[in-house]
C-alpha cells in the first residue's frame, strides 16, 4: 500500500516537471533541421544537390529536411530522379514554395510530406512541353499524369488533382473544367488538401508546426560541387560536344598532333569526369565513345572510302555520349524517362552536327590560302605559276609513276613528281612527308598512291 502511494507520487512529481516513462518531450530536446535550395531550372545539378543534400541530412541525423523552392520546372527524367530520392527518404520531407512550383516543380513538391506556401505562390500545370512551350504527344503527358498520380497517392493527396495538373482533358467538380490544366494558389492548394499551412518564412513555417528548440543547418556547397553542377548543365554539355568533335575535326585537317586534339581531350575529360563521379556514366558507357573514336580513326586512315567501321563508330560514339547523360543502370533503363533519353539524344546530335557546320565554316575562313594559317590546313588554291596544275587528262598518264610525299597523307595530302605538285589520297593507312609513293590510280581530280 504504501509502495503505491509512493509511485502515484512519483509519477504525479514527474508528470508535472514534464517527464514522462516511453516518452520524450518534444520541447526538451533540438530539433535539427537540415534545409537545401532548389531555386532554378531543374536538371542534373539540382538532382546533384538534392542527393548530397539527402545524404549529409542521414549523416547529420536530422530530424527534418527543408527544400526552399521556387521554379520553374525543368527536365523530367532530373525530377523524376529527385521525387524517388524523396518518397524513399527515412526522415520527413517539407518544402517551402517561395512563389513557384511548376510543372517539375510541383511534381518534387507532391512527393514531399508537408507543403508551405507563401501568399501568391503557386503550384501545378505540369504539362510535359517541349523547348518552345508547345505541348509533347500524349505518350509523354501519360508518363507524367502516372508520376503525378502514384507520387500523390503515396503521400496522401487526390491523385485525381494530381494528374489534372497535367492533363487538361481531366475535369475536377469545383476545381476545374475541362481543357484547362490545375494550378493552385496558396489558399487553394490549402483548401483542397495539397499544402498544409501558409507561411510568409521558414520561421512562419516553424511556427505553424509548433517545433520548440530547433537549429537549421544549411547545404554548403564545396568549390568542387559548383564546378561539376556547371559542367553538367545540358548547355554545357552539348558544347564540351561541340569541343570534342570539332576538335576531332580539325585534327584530321592538319598535318601531326596539335592543339585540336588536345581540346577534344581535355573537353571529353570535362564531359565525362563530372558525369562519372555522379555515377551518371559507367565505365562502358565511357568505354563504348573511345571504341567508336577508334573506329573512326581506323576508317580514316587504314580503310579507302567509308563503310561499316566508320558507320558503327560513329553510332557508338553517339551512344557513349547519350548513355552517359541518363541515369540508367547498366543495362536496366525501366528508371529512366524516356523524354530524357529523347533530350540526351537530341542534345549530342545537335551539338555534333552544329560543331561539324562550324569547323567546316571556320576551316573555310580561318585557312583558306590568303590568311595567315593557310598552311596548316590542305585546302589552300593551287595556282599554276606556283607549280601546281589541274586535273586533266595526262593525270591518267601518270599511273604507274614515283614520287614524294609532300605532306602527310592522312589519308588526304600533296605529293610531289618532277617538280608538279599533285593533291593525292592513301589508299591505306597513312604516308610521311618525305616518303616515296607510287601512283596506282586516279579518281576524282586526286591521284591515289601507295607507299613504294
Amino acid at each position: 500500500m504504501k509502495i503505491s502511494v509512493l509511485l502515484s507520487l512519483l509519477s504525479v512529481l514527474l508528470l508535472s516537471s514534464g517527464v514522462s516513462y516511453g516518452q520524450s518531450n518534444p520541447g526538451s530536446r533540438e530539433i535539427l533541421i537540415y534545409k537545401f535550395d532548389i531555386k532554378e531550372e531543374i536538371a542534373p545539378p539540382v538532382w546533384h544537390h538534392t542527393r548530397k543534400a539527402l545524404q549529409e541530412a542521414g549523416d547529420l541525423k536530422a530530424d527534418v529536411i527543408l527544400i526552399h523552392m521556387n521554379t520553374y520546372g525543368g527536365m523530367l527524367e532530373s525530377a523524376d530522379s529527385i521525387r524517388t530520392a524523396i518518397l524513399q527518404s527515412d526522415i520527413p520531407v517539407w518544402v517551402f514554395i517561395d512563389n513557384n512550383a511548376a510543372s517539375a516543380g510541383a511534381l518534387i513538391s507532391i512527393a514531399c510530406d508537408s507543403i508551405y506556401m507563401r501568399p501568391g505562390a503557386n503550384i501545378g500545370a505540369a504539362t510535359v512541353v517541349d523547348q518552345s512551350g508547345k505541348p509533347l504527344p500524349d505518350k509523354y503527358q501519360s508518363y507524367m499524369r502516372s508520376m503525378m498520380r502514384s507520387t500523390a497517392e503515396a503521400t496522401g493527396r487526390d491523385p485525381d488533382i494530381a494528374q489534372a495538373m497535367v492533363d487538361p482533358r481531366i475535369a475536377i467538380e469545383g476545381i476545374t473544367d475541362s481543357g484547362q490544366v490545375v494550378t493552385f494558389t496558396t489558399s487553394e492548394a490549402i483548401r483542397h488538401k495539397f499544402a498544409n499551412a501558409e507561411a510568409n518564412t521558414i520561421a512562419d513555417i516553424l511556427k505553424v508546426t509548433k517545433t520548440g528548440k530547433y537549429k537549421i543547418v544549411e547545404q554548403e556547397l564545396t568549390a568542387t560541387d559548383k564546378i561539376i553542377g556547371f559542367l553538367t548543365k545540358p548547355f554545357i554539355s552539348g558544347i564540351l560536344i561541340m569541343i570534342i568533335i570539332g576538335g576531332i575535326y580539325f585534327e584530321l585537317q592538319t598535318p601531326g598532333i596539335g592543339f585540336p586534339l588536345g581540346a577534344a581531350v581535355v573537353a571529353a575529360i570535362l564531359y565525362f569526369m563530372p558525369l562519372y563521379i555522379e555515377g551518371l556514366a559507367a565505365n562502358w558507357e565511357i568505354l563504348l565513345f573511345i571504341v567508336g573514336i577508334v573506329l573512326v580513326i581506323i576508317e580514316l586512315f587504314a580503310i579507302p572510302g567509308f563503310g561499316v567501321a566508320g558507320i558503327s563508330g560513329i553510332v557508338l560514339i553517339v551512344t557513349g555520349l547519350t548513355l552517359s547523360m541518363i541515369d540508367n543502370i547498366g543495362f536496366d533503363f525501366s528508371r529512366v524517362a524516356f523524354k530524357g533519353v529523347i533530350i540526351s539524344f537530341f542534345i549530342v546530335i545537335i551539338a555534333s552536327f552544329a560543331s561539324l557546320v562550324s569547323s567546316f565554316f571556320i576551316t573555310r575562313k580561318l585557312f583558306g590560302s590568303h590568311t595567315m594559317f593557310g598552311d596548316l590546313a590542305l585546302m589552300s588554291t593551287q595556282q599554276s605559276s606556283q607549280g601546281f596544275i589541274s586535273a586533266d587528262h595526262h593525270y591518267a598518264d601518270m599511273v604507274g609513276v614515283q614520287g614524294t610525299a609532300r605532306t602527310i597523307l592522312r589519308p588526304a595530302g600533296k605529293i610531289e613528281i618532277n617538280g608538279e605538285v599533285f593533291d593525292a589520297v592513301a589508299a591505306s593507312g597513312y604516308i610521311e612527308k618525305d616518303e616515296a609513293i607510287t601512283v596506282i590510280n586516279y579518281e576524282n581530280a586526286q591521284l591515289i598512291v601507295r607507299k613504294s
